[in-house]
């Protein structure tokens, strides 16, 4: 029986994943049960599984700008970490990365082969990541990048939208930044698909289909909540500075899954309109 190793499993997508693997041998840890930037922990814990999946990550973008060493311990090292342990035991690993290894200049989305090129500090811990996994493991391992995600068991942009709804006659949000939102239940079976399909080792995208941006994403979750979209207002990221830059364009390609003999990930707008009724925008 395959034995899977989840790290990150408080997580959002690592909460997703354990239920995407219900009924298998699933081992999952949060940060406070394995630090993975420990290299000895991380070989104790690797022992006796079949598949590892990294959902752990420091995704503070913004805080990252001042603390990109500690972002790089998580990103970088911790990657590094499990993809050597991963390899010591025979183990595929599966590791979550992000758009934000891309600049952002593209204006078709992006084949899985482009040469990474990250804007940010946080960029570039996990691009730094993806290199140390591709060194280490190279034949046994997946590196899925994914963007904008949300779900129900985190915070999440939509969930924002919806409590600013709460509390205000309109919400202004960027119109000049495109990308593919992405629902976590989905992903997280996205990836199941990948490992039972026992797929070729390489970099996959896993967003859902189409792309949007931040402005359209906040109209479709206030229509999928019963509000009217027209409370939402479009501006550009000139009124939203934050310490790190953003992708303006984030569109991920998907030609990977079909040389896999996979489908892609479904549209954007089929998944989100799933996640409302289960939950992923609730406002406690």
């Amino acid at each position: 029986m395959t034995r899977y190793l989840i790290a990150g499993a408080a997580g959002m997508l690592g909460r997703d994943l354990q239920d995407a693997l219900a009924g298998r041998d699933v081992t999952a840890v949060d940060r406070s049960e394995l630090d993975i930037t420990d290299l000895a922990a991380v070989r104790e814990a690797v022992t006796g599984h079949d598949v590892i999946i990294n959902a752990a990550a420091y995704t503070a973008v913004d805080a990252a700008e001042e603390n990109e060493a500690a972002a790089y311990q998580v990103n970088a090292i911790g990657a590094r970490n499990l993809a050597i342990g991963a390899a010591a035991v025979g183990a595929k690993l599966v590791q979550i990365s992000t758009d934000y290894v891309f600049d952002g200049t593209g204006t078709s989305p992006y084949p899985e082969d482009t040469e990474i090129d990250p804007l940010n500090a946080y960029g570039r811990t996990k691009a730094a990541g993806e290199q140390f996994v591709l060194a280490e493991h190279p034949t046994g391992s997946y590196i899925v990048r994914t963007a904008w995600l949300y779900g129900a068991h985190g915070p999440n942009f939509g969930r924002t939208m919806l409590t600013l709804a709460a509390g205000r006659d309109t919400v202004s949000v960027v119109a000049d930044q495109f990308g593919q939102p992405t629902w976590t239940v989905d992903l997280a079976s996205q990836i199941v698909s990948l490992l039972d399909a026992d797929a070729p080792a390489g970099i996959y995208h896993g967003t859902n289909a189409g792309q949007t941006n931040w402005f359209g994403f906040a109209c479709a979750v206030f229509a999928a909540a019963g509000l009217d979209p027209e409370r939402v207002l479009p501006t550009d990221s000139t009124q939203f500075v934050r310490p790190a830059p953003r992708p303006t364009y984030s569109v991920l390609g998907h030609d990977a899954w079909a040389r896999a003999g996979l489908s892609p990930m479904r549209p954007w707008t089929d998944a989100l309109t799933d996640a409302a009724k289960h939950g992923a925008f609730t406002v406690s």
